[in-house]
């Protein structure tokens, strides 16, 4: 990969964004937009839009920005910082992580604090984990003293930096979505290179992680005839995996295909045919009901959009430490490129 990108994408895993405070990253991204799209703004959503404008068929090209992160609820006496989850969290990855707060003037750093070991009576130690029983210890003495620096409603991400790995992968927080923020615009840049028949719209959307609003709204305003939403999902190739039940996503195996729900049949058709014809590796992944992702409230919106999910395998989601491999990310970059071209105006989207 490219080093350029590869500087934009660590700036985009490094910047903090948690679901409804996605402003700081979302800049970031907009920034790097204005660089060759032919129009770059932001809505009153947060979602950030990068145009370029060409034919009358509207494309939608989105991947959320959004992170899950933590906000503040309490604060007791003595500074201790009580906090709610923003989005999906597995409590016994939570225990012992730093946390980066959102402060009143500068970040604030903080430990996930939960009663060792040494004191769990035995009951404690076969109960279960509730973000009820953790805090926040910020190295403060007092609660006057933690509202000097933070107030109640502040959000947070894990303190979790970005590392490189062998074979090409890495590990970071926040992996979730924002190396699919980064895909699709990489994916922009290349047709901006070259141009389609298609008028594309690359967006950033905000708060899929709690609410799916800000595909909800970006995909009203716009009104595309098809969608296409690049997110990540969850990789089984790991040790206690249910293959069975869950699938057989690898990473290092290129995207992933959703069958069935807010998937379009058509679209899904075209995307195997490239993938076999250009030689890209690919999987499946089966949606039978939802695919818990924007793309549920793309393909409903006003008369219903034409939308395919295309997701990017990954290791540990929604935790401190998301690992994902980057020939995974150029495949899908490829693959959601060469599908963009190969549409017009004159295609008939209609499920006979």
């Amino acid at each position: 990969m490219d080093p350029n990108s590869i500087q934009f994408l660590t700036k985009l895993l490094e910047t903090h964004g948690p679901s409804g405070e996605e402003r700081f990253v979302s800049r970031i991204w907009r920034e790097e937009a204005a660089t060759f799209a032919d129009e770059v703004r932001v809505d009153v959503s947060g979602n950030s839009f990068a145009l370029l404008k060409n034919g009358k068929l509207t494309v939608l090209l989105a991947a959320h920005i959004d992170e899950i992160g933590i906000m503040v609820s309490h604060i007791d006496e003595d500074g201790f910082l009580y906090f709610l989850g923003i989005g999906l969290w597995d409590p016994y990855v939570l225990v012992g992580q730093r946390v980066r707060l959102l402060g009143k003037d500068k970040d604030v750093i903080g430990v996930i604090g939960r009663k060792p070991a040494h004191l769990l009576k035995e009951e404690d130690k076969k109960g279960e984990i509730s973000l009820s029983n953790l805090w926040i210890d910020i190295g403060v003495k007092s609660r006057s003293e933690a509202l000097d620096s933070i107030a109640i409603g502040a959000v947070g991400v894990m303190d979790a930096p970005l590392y490189h790995l062998p074979n090409d992968r890495l590990v970071s927080r926040s992996v979730d979505n924002r190396v699919g923020a980064f895909a699709i615009l990489e994916i922009l840049r290349n047709l901006a290179a070259s141009r389609c028949e298609a008028t594309i719209a690359a967006v950033a959307t905000t708060q899929e992680e709690i609410l799916q609003a800000g595909a909800q709204t970006a995909a009203f305003g716009l009104d595309p005839q098809v969608a296409i939403f690049v997110d990540m999902t969850y990789a089984t190739d790991h040790p206690q995996s249910d293959l069975k039940r869950d699938g057989d996503v690898r990473i290092g195996a290129g995207p992933v295909l959703s069958r069935g729900s807010a998937n379009h049949p058509i679209l899904y058709d075209m995307m195997v045919e490239i993938a076999e014809r250009k030689g890209i590796h690919y999987s499946f992944q089966v949606t039978p009901s939802k695919t818990y992702t924007d793309a549920d409230s793309i393909y409903v919106s006003r008369t219903g959009v034409a939308t395919i999910l295309v997701s990017i395998p990954c290791r540990y989601m929604h935790s401190p430490n998301e690992l994902v491999e980057l020939s995974d990310v150029e495949d899908t970059i490829e693959l959601i490129t060469t599908l963009i071209r190969s549409l017009s105006s004159e295609m008939d989207f209609l499920p006979r």
